[in-house]
């Protein structure tokens, strides 16, 4: 269940739908790129080495692959609690979610219209859905991990249609 299928750096940038070029070509790639986990990953999720308040969701979605920049701010001072990422349905630690914003793509966006979610501010869900990342939180879901990997793809699916609307 899950994988997407290896996507190179230029098809990234060539694929945002709510940036410029000039801020396609500015985006870092993740750490480790070429060893990525492609087989465990239902998106690539990343934020950027080098503007660490921005972050990138990849998806392949109708055949063609669709790239999204996402921005979120620092939390501020520490807070305590836990909080739920709305894409995957991990609890984590209040400060490893993050509420992300994403420019809508075409006039909307280039109007100031944006879409946000709270998600895991690693942008990691599918390794934590697989067991691949170590939660700092324990979950009180009992459904199988394949279940909540269809349950993401349908939230992911979601959330890119609400940005290109």
């Amino acid at each position: 269940m899950g994988g997407v299928e290896p996507i190179g750096i230029d098809e990234i940038r060539r694929s945002f739908v709510n940036s410029t070029k000039s801020q396609a070509k500015a985006m870092t790639p993740p750490h480790g790129f070429t060893e990525l986990p492609w087989e465990s990953l239902d998106f690539l999720g990343w934020r950027d080495a080098k503007a660490p308040n921005r972050g990138y969701l990849v998806v392949r979605r109708d055949g063609a692959v669709t790239a999204i920049a996402l921005s979120t701010q620092a939390t501020g001072k520490p807070r305590r609690g836990t909080g739920l990422c709305d894409l995957c349905n991990t609890a984590h630690p209040v400060t490893d979610v993050a509420l992300f914003a994403a420019r809508r793509a075409g006039t909307a966006g280039r109007e100031g219209n944006t879409v946000g979610s709270y998600i895991c501010a690693d942008l990691a869900c599918s390794l934590y859905l697989r067991g691949l990342r170590e939660l700092a939180v324990p979950q009180g879901e009992t459904i199988s991990s394949e279940l909540r990997v269809d349950r993401l793809s349908t939230r992911l699916d979601t959330f890119v249609a609400r940005v290109l609307a």
